[in-house]
């Protein structure tokens, strides 16, 4: 009995060791070309006022990926609705970048412990209509202010309703989202992935 629980702890740690050093990533494009990509880090039109990143491009663990991809196609299909992406992997370098411009954790995360976004398992993301509008959720994307909490008050009742699906949605497919971001979404198996500061491009 001992040796067979030694045996299991072993896999176990294997697996978890494994998880941690992957570092492969992919482009969200190869698994879902009709999530609409709207990265603003690859604009000076972000809250830093700088051109972050080199491409448009979004980059994502591939389990991650491919679970955007599904809650994307429920979208879809049961509302003739569609996911936005403005942001997915960003290099633990970026992250630093960011922090030297508005070092406020709970909106930025601290680069010295790294972000979710390092670790390619966190999405930020809106819905859009079947004619490419975005849906009334309160703020823009990237309001650091207390009316972009998800649970504000200060918002009107649709937006109310659409951060209630933008966030049921992506609760039924494994993502859970933060109090003070209601664009941002975490992959639940976040852990198993290890931070990255490969460059994008």
């Amino acid at each position: 009995m001992k040796r067979r629980l030694f045996v299991i702890i072993i896999l176990l740690s294997c697996g978890i060791i494994k998880a941690q050093h992957d570092s492969t990533i992919v482009l969200l494009s190869d698994i879902d070309s009709t999530i609409v990509q709207d990265v603003k880090y690859a604009t000076a039109d972000n809250f830093t006022g700088k051109v972050l990143y080199p491409t448009g491009k979004v980059y994502l663990r591939k389990i991650v990926a491919e679970k955007l991809a599904e809650a994307n196609a429920y979208l879809k299909q049961k509302y003739g609705l569609r996911i936005k992406i403005f942001d997915g992997y960003r290099p633990r370098s970026v992250q630093w970048k960011m922090w030297e411009v508005y070092p406020v954790d709970g909106f930025v995360a601290n680069p010295a412990k790294g972000s979710k976004h390092n670790r390619g398992a966190a999405v930020d993301i809106t819905i859009i209509d079947h004619n490419g509008n975005e849906l009334e959720m309160g703020t823009p994307y990237d309001t650091f202010s207390e009316k972009a909490h998800f649970a504000s008050h200060d918002i009107s009742r649709k937006a109310r309703e659409n951060r209630d699906l933008l966030r049921n949605v992506m609760a039924k497919f494994e993502f859970r989202g933060i109090s003070t971001e209601w664009w941002h979404f975490d992959y639940l198996d976040w852990r198993n992935y290890s931070l990255l500061d490969i460059p994008i491009r």
